[in-house]
């Protein structure tokens, strides 16, 4: 099993926090899909899927289907940086489908469960010395 690291954004308040497990369940899914939180300890909440990355570092895009890792011929959008109108760049992006070569999983909010976020990841204090 790969480790994957998951990427939870809070809504509310702006905060994202990070955990890392090794889990298989998401496999399969796409972005923009609704999952239980129940894997990472979010017994009650919701989370949509709002991208990723693979273990190489190349971010994933809705529009090209697939598990599938493409040089696309892009405009705008996740994966590229445009300096003037009208360019486009072919860059190498990833499928919109979770495959066991992604790395990180972005996840955002949508329903919240009874117990708060700090309780459940905690909080990681640093110190000022």
């Amino acid at each position: 099993m790969v480790e994957i690291r998951f990427v939870v954004n809070d809504v509310k308040t702006g905060k994202t926090y990070q955990k890392a497990l090794e889990e298989e369940s998401l496999i399969g899914k796409k972005i923009g899909e609704l999952v239980p939180g129940d894997f990472l300890g979010l017994d009650g909440y919701e989370l949509q899927i709002r991208g990723g990355s693979d273990f190489a570092g190349f971010p994933m895009r809705r529009d090209i289907d697939g598990p599938i890792r493409k040089k696309a011929l892009l405009g705008s959008g996740v994966g590229v940086k445009i300096k003037r109108r009208g360019m486009k760049k072919r860059k190498t992006v990833c499928g919109n489908q979770i495959t066991n070569k992604t790395a990180q999983i972005n996840l955002s909010i949508q329903k919240y469960g009874p117990k708060n976020l700090e309780d459940i990841f905690g909080k990681k204090e640093t110190k000022a010395e």
